[in-house]
């Protein structure tokens, strides 16, 4: 169980979810690797974005999802370059925001803004890969 109050949720990683969003994820063009990962302690779904969608400024971009079973999520977008950027689309129990929010860029500060998110984890990672699909046209104009 993790505490309420440390951006987590207090319910389990649904690695079931993480791996279908993985096959998903690796079957578009936008994504170069995909794996689950267990790194400081926390199951995640690691994804590296294609670098030919981004400028050479940009070195990497990486998204990074947790789905819980109570379905809480955190899904962490993250493009490294001389400065980061970044955003994070959540839901879960926490003292800054209602449990749907959203941590806007450039540096994806708390408190967030409350959000509304959709029921459906396909639903979710649909909204994120448009909202990135934006970025990106946003970056190269």
């Amino acid at each position: 169980m993790v505490p309420a109050d440390d951006g987590g949720s207090p319910a389990p990683i649904d690695r079931p979810v993480l791996e279908l969003l993985r096959e998903r994820l690796l079957g578009t063009t936008q994504v170069s690797a995909a794996r689950i990962t267990d790194e400081d302690g926390h199951l995640e779904l690691r994804t590296v974005l294609s670098d030919a969608y981004y400028p050479t400024a940009v070195e990497r971009a990486v998204l990074s999802v947790r789905w819980y079973t109570n379905d809480d999520f955190k899904i962490h977008y993250r493009e490294v370059r001389g400065d980061d950027w970044q955003c994070r689309w959540d839901s879960h129990p926490n003292p800054h925001n209602s449990r749907d929010h959203f941590h806007p860029p450039p540096n994806a500060e708390t408190p967030g803004e409350d959000a509304s998110w959709p029921d459906d984890y396909r639903e979710v990672l649909a909204l994120v890969l448009e909202e990135i699909e934006g970025r990106i046209d946003d970056i190269w104009h």
